[in-house]
């Protein structure tokens, strides 16, 4: 749980990414040493995971996303598959699922003609026994988790 300091921190650097700890302590009219040990707790706590900027793949020529499930072998291993999939950089997630499937990932690509080399390239392993894709047309509600904040934080 986070406490209601910790979300206005949270929301704080949320909004403005580049505010330093002096500027976020002024704006939210606490100590700066507040503000950087409730940071550093809440990066400990594996709360806050990464300082680094969000890259949009669509701006560096990757407009094609997609989902795509894999049917693994059950002699095979998930993490065989993995340390095959973590060397496709189009490849940005994968995860283990219940279901038909065993494994969902979000794949990218510079096109439909592209993403099917993408796919080829992530069947190429002989414990891949079916995949299916789908092609997402418009992102409606992009990642987010700080809708959470609100949820999470203690009253």
């Amino acid at each position: 749980m986070i406490d209601e300091l910790d979300a206005r921190i949270l929301r704080t650097f949320d909004e403005d990414p580049r505010i330093g700890v002096l500027e976020a302590s002024r704006r939210l009219g606490v100590a700066r040493g507040t503000v950087q040990a409730r940071l550093d707790r809440l990066t400990a706590r594996g709360v806050i995971t990464s300082f680094a900027p969000s890259v949009s793949p669509a701006a560096l020529g990757f407009e094609v996303t997609a989902f795509v499930t894999l049917e693994i072998r059950q002699d095979a291993g998930h993490d065989a598959v993995a340390a095959h999939l973590a060397g496709i950089p189009q490849v940005l997630e994968a995860h283990t699922v219940t279901g038909t499937a065993d494994l969902l990932l979000r794949v990218v690509a510079r096109s439909n003609a592209d993403l099917q080399r993408v796919i080829d390239r992530i069947v190429a392993v002989p414990a891949i026994e079916r995949s299916a894709s789908v092609i997402a047309l418009k992102t409606q509600i992009p990642y987010r988790v700080m809708p959470l904040i609100g949820v999470s934080a203690a009253p």
